[in-house]
């Protein structure tokens, strides 16, 4: 089953060292996506893909780098977009 989630994570997570492990990451669990930052300090993640492998990228983001904190998180099991930012695996 295909899996669409948006994840807002906080804390030393702006430039480029979170969102390139964050990538690393999801192109070897087979997600693919998107990563940004945002304007208020946060990094916004898109990872699609079979449930199994987004499901492994969300506990990444809530276990991963020091003084990351996943905020919230939105799923849609809706067809999968695309999404501006930094590109995962496309």
């Amino acid at each position: 089953m295909s899996k669409r989630v948006r994840v807002f994570v906080s804390g030393d997570v702006q430039g480029v060292g979170f969102r390139w492990y964050c990538r690393e990451r999801a192109m070897s669990a087979g997600v693919t996506g998107s990563v940004r930052n945002l304007p208020d300090g946060r990094v916004e993640a898109v990872f699609e893909g079979e449930s199994g492998a987004v499901d492994e990228m969300v506990r990444w983001c809530r276990s991963g780098p020091s003084m990351a904190r996943v905020e919230s998180l939105e799923v849609d099991q809706e067809e999968p977009r695309r999404e501006e930012g930094f590109s995962i695996g496309r």
